[in-house]
């Protein structure tokens, strides 16, 4: 069997996104379908189309959306690789970024202009995103010169806004009740941590607490990854994401490092002075170091910048004002928080590009067939 994809860059993300009328509904028959045309039981995906890495074993499945003032409706799929299962609980950012200019290109949201507004909903977690799609002279553009850190090529400048992201799937910003704790992971000296819910649930670790400076290399976070596992399935029930005797999972909370800047030098060469941002972050993305920052952490890491106390406010010397610079591997990514209520973000913006890289057929081994057993 075949099926209509097309495959989207989104930021630093790339994600296969499928029109819901071409795929099956049922979660089951989708994750299935998913894994065969992803190859997802290789750890190479090799016989597939995923990409082989986090970011880019991403799909999304897009429909026109029937809640009011919404435009488009998109189900998140980070698909395993070398699992066999797909991660169903997660949203992503980069991938929003991709399906707003789909949507626009696609024809299901009208263009308006220089600038088009799209207005998405993450079925996974019931966020609300708004997308501002550059569509100079009232046209869409293949191409574009808008960067983005960890890559040098050009896309179609999208403005993203993670609108009232605080609670999402824990129902509030600190699930805890707590701007920063203690927490114990295994028999060593606890660390100092901020869990914290908008844009995604993330459990941050105070660097310094831990003996490590917030930035460090890809390399030193890979060595990383057992304990940065253990973190983030200590605090998992702490934050209501896991129930007693559950499976741990690697999706959520997302979990990283945060400390002070320092000079650096990007994972594309370019230096960067400590003066050139606030915060340095080091996150993981499933199991493995993000090469740059997920779009749901930045947005996260910019929430607890506003909080008293936050491990973020107390390396930042505070509470921090509108803009929050987080330095990453790739290199530094501005977040905006507007519309500042009793400490909590409205909005949260920003600044990524997208690019459409193909429309296909993927071919899809049907079941029972060599291929798929």
């Amino acid at each position: 069997m075949h099926i209509p994809a097309t495959l989207v860059r989104g930021g630093t993300s790339k994600c296969w996104l499928f029109n819901q009328v071409e795929v099956p509904a049922d979660r089951g028959a989708l994750e299935k379908l998913l894994v065969a045309a992803y190859g997802a039981t290789d750890p190479v995906e090799l016989d597939g189309v995923g990409g082989a890495t986090p970011t880019t074993s991403k799909a999304a499945v897009v429909s026109a959306s029937p809640q009011p003032g919404v435009d488009v409706d998109y189900l998140f799929a980070q698909v395993g690789i070398g699992t066999g299962s797909v991660e169903w609980t997660s949203n992503c950012g980069n991938c929003a970024t991709g399906v707003a200019l789909y949507a626009v290109t696609k024809g299901m949201v009208p263009v308006t202009g220089d600038r088009t507004r799209v207005v998405m909903r993450n079925t996974n977690t019931g966020a609300v995103l708004e997308g501002i799609v550059d569509t100079p002279g009232g046209v869409v553009h293949h191409f574009g010169r808008q960067t983005v850190p960890g890559t040098r090529a050009g896309g179609v400048a999208v403005g993203l806004t993670f609108r009232d992201p605080a609670g999402g799937t824990t129902g509030s910003l600190l699930p805890t009740g707590r701007a920063a704790q203690d927490l114990r992971v295994g028999a060593v000296e606890p660390v100092r941590v901020s869990m914290v819910t908008a844009g995604a649930p993330v459990v941050l670790v105070d660097a310094a607490s831990a003996g490590r400076t917030g930035a460090e290399s890809l390399e030193r976070m890979g060595a990383d990854v057992p304990w940065l596992r253990t973190v983030r399935h200590t605090a998992a029930p702490l934050m209501g994401l896991r129930r007693p005797g559950e499976e741990p999972g690697d999706a959520v909370p997302k979990v990283g490092l945060v400390g002070p800047p320092v000079p650096y030098t990007t994972t594309l060469g370019e230096p960067i002075g400590a003066e050139d941002y606030d915060v340095s972050v080091r996150m993981l993305t499933m199991n493995a170091p993000h090469p740059a920052i997920g779009l749901t952490s930045a947005v996260a890491v910019a929430a607890a910048g506003l909080l008293e106390g936050s491990v973020v406010s107390r390396t930042t010397g505070g509470p921090t004002d509108e803009w929050l610079r987080i330095g990453t591997p790739a290199g530094v990514v501005a977040v905006r928080c507007t519309d500042v209520r009793d400490g909590l973000p409205h909005r949260v913006t920003v600044q990524r590009a997208a690019r459409l890289l193909a429309d296909a057929r993927i071919y899809v081994p049907e079941a029972g067939s060599p291929q798929a057993a």
